[in-house]
């Protein structure tokens, strides 16, 4: 990233390896409409995190600006950043879609997310591409057209607002593009080189990769796994989100001893290949957000449980992500 990391209060970070500097973080999903973003901050110190990705929700584009910058400021008080801001429920694909309005609202939503994120310090601010109708397949290709027209606009808007890079989530599945190495290598390509020609007036742009993001076709044979997919992306990766599988890329949890057990994603060895590739990324630090969506969500029986999943991954995750 242009101007690196903010470090936060307290952070130590981690694994180090030829200029590249891996930090864990936690991406804040599970306590949406759940616990306040205190309680997760106050966790993640007690637990020597320091990083947050910020999860969409419904009311984000609508708050005013004074929330955002005492959420700020809540988060340092813990000794936390707020590192980014990310998509969680697919709110930014409009671009690939032809109905009438969807196009307009993404783009100021979009935008909305941008300034949120210069007012939270974010170093990075992004989500998914969003998906193609499956009943409209045929227009995929004039849907990421659409796409990267505004993404080199939003580039230059996230430029004027003071945040370094904007990230793009690759997919599992061809409805939501870019999902194969050729279509993330081409979407990156443009969008880089866009960058590149225009360094004083753009953001910088990046992936955000999902280690438990595979391809398999709709007979359920996969064609490229996880880590494949992993590996192709790691030119233009700025951050992670660190996620457990299985091996049909379908159901999604953390790290728990249980969650391990049944999940095909190895942590230490997308570590191990991350710093033994430390001059392919372009950049030279690294946060790997935990991404997950705890219990079921508004119940007395599950809610409860959501300490326990969050310190028994990132337990996990101290040494499997950022030990050297």
């Amino acid at each position: 990233m242009g101007r690196g990391l903010r470090q936060a209060a307290g952070s130590t970070g981690l694994s180090v390896v030829s200029g590249l500097t891996l930090h864990l973080g936690v991406k804040t999903d599970p306590v949406e409409y759940r616990y306040s973003y205190e309680w997760l901050f106050r966790l993640m110190a007690e637990e020597g995190v320091h990083h947050a990705q910020l999860g969409s929700f419904f009311e984000l584009s609508q708050l005013p600006d004074a929330y955002f910058v005492e959420l700020r400021r809540q988060a340092e008080r813990y000794g936390v950043a707020i590192s980014s801001v990310f998509t969680t429920h697919r709110e930014l694909g409009g671009f690939l879609r032809r109905e009438i309005g969807w196009e307009a609202v993404a783009r100021r939503t979009f935008e909305r997310f941008i300034e949120v994120g210069a007012l939270l310090g974010a170093e990075t601010v992004g989500g998914n591409a969003g998906a193609i109708l499956r009943d409209q397949m045929e227009y995929k290709e004039e849907g990421i057209r659409r796409y990267l027209g505004h993404m080199k606009g939003l580039m230059r808007y996230a430029h004027e607002r003071g945040v370094p890079c904007l990230t793009i989530e690759p997919m599992s599945c061809l409805a939501e593009p870019p999902t194969l190495p050729d279509e993330m290598q081409a979407v990156a390509e443009e969008l880089v080189g866009y960058h590149q020609t225009y360094p004083d007036e753009t953001a910088a742009i990046g992936y955000c990769v999902d280690v438990g993001h595979g391809y398999a076709d709709r007979e359920g044979t996969v064609q490229w796994d996880n880590v494949q997919l992993f590996r192709a992306a790691m030119p233009y990766v700025r951050s992670v989100h660190l996620k457990n599988t299985d091996s049909l890329f379908d159901d999604t949890f953390g790290f728990s001893p249980a969650e391990r057990e049944r999940g095909i994603v190895d942590v230490e060895a997308i570590r191990d290949t991350v710093l033994a590739n430390a001059d392919v990324f372009p950049a030279s630090e690294l946060v790997g957000y935990l991404e997950m969506s705890g219990p079921k969500l508004g119940r007395d029986y599950s809610d409860h449980r959501l300490e326990k999943m969050l310190r028994e991954s990132l337990c996990y995750l101290r040494e499997a992500w950022s030990a050297s």
